[in-house]
């Protein structure tokens, strides 16, 4: 069970076990709401950093926007409160929680006179896929269920109804024994995990869904693409059928949660040799060498908290 400690919620700090919201909290209803996941990490030389904190908090403010919601805290207020929590709660890593949500008042679907609420909340969160995942990958299956195309989803917003499907297909991998979900668009083409970003190579070019397909705009897929350009690595943009992923020489998942997960089975195929291939395992590398403070971070990734 998660013990967030203290959160903060509306302008206050208090214990989690005293944040009580009205049942007929609009969100509770519509899932009208925008959300952040974000890691904190401990570096090699002892201080916590959080990972691109402000490039999340501008993507929450950019979800609240498209969801209409107008009143909204600054990304310095909110950065500000991460840091107090982290300070708080005596952690030196952990995940943190931004949440925007509309508050009670009215119901039905238009409600524009309701509160945004404001609640970020830290705990402890080891590997999401599991503890073997980063190192020795996960097997994943093509769920049954698609992403919503573009015009149906605010794919490039993080809000919470969007995850329904996400839930399903992630229940529906459990259920045949798989660790995570393959989304496919309406095409059959597949643009993403249940909760994360897709990555994969073929013939030593990295590949991944463009921008245009109906995916987030991940974080974490930002930082690798950068880090595959610094390496002078050849990147392609599309969208795979399912059998060229079995076709892969490599696959990975990326995302705050997952961070780069390979993946090591797609479908019962294995992928390449069934192990992190070498252009998974050098930006893993590199990366989890950025979040430790073991390779200069290029300017504004690590936001040193001070205890």
């Amino acid at each position: 069970m998660i013990e967030p400690g203290t959160i903060y919620l509306d302008g206050e700090y208090l214990d989690y076990k005293d944040a009580h919201l009205p049942v007929l909290t609009h969100a509770l209803h519509y899932g009208l709401a925008a959300f952040e996941g974000i890691r904190a990490y401990r570096t090699d030389d002892g201080r916590t950093a959080i990972f691109r904190l402000r490039d999340h908090l501008e993507r929450l403010l950019s979800s609240a926007r498209m969801i209409l919601f107008k009143q909204t805290p600054t990304v310095e207020v909110l950065r500000e409160v991460c840091h107090e929590l982290l300070r708080r709660n005596h952690l030196p890593e952990a995940y943190l929680r931004p949440l925007l949500f509309s508050g009670h008042g009215q119901m039905g679907l238009y409600a524009p006179g309701n509160p945004v609420r404001v609640m970020v909340a830290t705990w402890p969160w080891g590997a999401y896929l599991g503890d073997e995942a980063i190192a020795k990958g996960v097997r994943c299956c093509v769920s049954t269920y698609q992403r919503a195309p573009a015009s149906s989803m605010l794919s490039k917003a993080k809000v919470a109804a969007n995850y329904v499907t996400s839930i399903l297909a992630k229940a529906e991998a459990k259920g045949r024994g798989y660790d995570e979900a393959l989304m496919p668009d309406e095409r059959g083409r597949i643009i993403e995990g249940s909760g994360e970003n897709l990555f994969y190579v073929r013939n030593g070019t990295l590949h991944t869904p463009p921008e245009s397909a109906p995916i987030l705009h991940g974080v974490t897929r930002q930082t690798v693409l950068e880090l595959a350009a610094e390496f002078g690595m050849s990147i392609g943009y599309d969208s795979p059928p399912r059998d060229l992923l079995y076709l892969s020489s490599e696959v990975f998942l990326t995302g705050t949660a997952a961070e780069l997960t390979p993946v090591r089975e797609v479908d019962g195929h294995v992928i390449g040799s069934g192990k992190p291939g070498p252009i998974t395992k050098r930006i893993q590398t590199a990366f989890f060498d950025i979040v430790r403070g073991r390779r200069e971070a290029p300017s504004g990734w690590l936001d040193t908290v001070e205890f």
